[in-house]
């Protein structure tokens, strides 16, 4: 008989999850592709045509390892939001540095403050080092910064994390909700702001770059409205300790090659950026208008999605989920109680709203069991 070494106890005791079943999987499961893929927030616009034709031009570059100091990166990022350089980290996607800030700010038992429902890889990572999840109910479908604020002084919690514009029900705070936040929270905890879907929504909602707060990290992304999520490549911002702290520990040929130009290339074409926004305001009135047609509510959204009230309860909004996937529509929903009334659609091509507008009625039907 052959024995395994043992695992940490940590790790040992974790349940085998993860935070999503992608819709890869789910096409394996069924046996078909997906029709619409209108559920994971990507943008299906895609990247500017000049990062396309740059990564096409270095395609034969990729024999080399990519720059560990991920310097041309760091310089663009840093050019773009009035930084310097030691106030950047890049890392793969929001989801690889929140995986080192878990590591770098939570000690096993100690208190971690986040809402109920929110993003679930933040869970993920935070389980992995043992940290003790304490969360906060939304509050009229916005997460709640009285909460939270109240949630971190009860716990003495050393991390809280926020997403503004929020996942997954698309709404945000105004900038001076978010600074008042900042100005309240005890200067031992370190706030996570993501902002992953900053680009799409209301400027007023972004705070002025303050990177001298040594208990703030923001975070940004080139998955969502740059339409890079297939590379993994986003950056935090933050005092300059911060940063440092970040290079003690990430992987520092985690960001390839290819990723580091994208990004850079991405950054220089702002005007795409701003046709890729007016194109997701578009789409998020189509997806309105969609839902409205069918008599559910569509909630007013900052993000490249809209978040639908089905007007019921969880278990009409999964049958409602279900039907659209049996229909070749990928779709996704919150699934804790309150939010989980509601399903979650994408942005997509107009090919494929024209899909969801054809499939939604039909899957309205069967959940209503008519």
């Amino acid at each position: 008989m052959h024995q395994r070494p043992p695992l940490m106890p940590l790790i040992a005791a974790l349940p085998s999850t993860v935070p999503f079943v992608g819709p890869e999987a789910q096409e394996r499961e069924r046996g078909r592709a997906f029709r619409a893929r209108i559920g994971a927030n990507e943008s299906s616009f895609g990247p500017s045509p000049r990062v396309t034709a740059r990564m096409a031009e270095i395609a034969g570059d990729m024999w080399m390892y990519c720059d560990p100091d991920n310097f041309d990166l760091k310089v663009a990022v840093a050019a773009h939001h009035g930084v310097k350089t030691e106030n950047v980290v890049v890392g793969e996607g929001i989801d690889g540095l929140l995986s080192l800030v878990a590591r770098m700010y939570v000690a096993p038992g100690d208190a971690v403050v986040t809402s109920l429902g929110a993003y679930p890889t933040f869970n993920f990572h935070i389980a992995g080092v043992g940290g003790r999840l304490v969360t906060v109910a939304y509050d009229n479908d916005r997460e709640s910064l009285d909460g939270l604020l109240a949630a971190v002084r009860r716990d003495k919690a050393p991390l809280v994390y926020l997403s503004n514009p929020d996942n997954p029900m698309g709404s945000w705070w105004e900038a001076s909700e978010i600074i008042g936040f900042i100005e309240a929270l005890p200067q031992t905890t370190m706030l996570v702001l993501d902002e992953a879907y900053g680009e799409l929504g209301p400027a007023s909602a972004l705070p002025p770059i303050d990177i001298s707060r040594p208990n703030v990290i923001r975070m940004r992304t080139f998955s969502k409205a740059y339409g890079l999520a297939g590379i993994r490549c986003g950056y935090a911002l933050a005092e300059a300790q911060v940063i440092r702290d970040f290079e003690k520990i990430r992987n520092h040929y985690g960001v390839s090659r290819m990723a580091q130009i994208a990004g850079v290339e991405a950054l220089a074409d702002q005007d795409y950026l701003q046709s890729v926004v007016a194109r997701v305001a578009a789409g998020r009135r189509r997806i309105a208008g969609i839902a409205e047609a069918n008599g559910l509510k569509p909630l007013a959204s900052a993000t490249n999605f809209i978040t639908i009230d089905c007007c019921g309860d969880g278990a009409f909004a999964l049958k409602v989920l279900q039907g659209l996937l049996s229909r070749d529509v990928f779709i996704r929903k919150p699934m804790v109680p309150v939010l989980d009334r509601c399903i979650r659609v994408s942005v997509g091509l107009d090919h494929e709203l024209d899909i969801f507008a054809e499939e939604l009625p039909g899957a309205l039907a069967t959940a209503r069991g008519n």
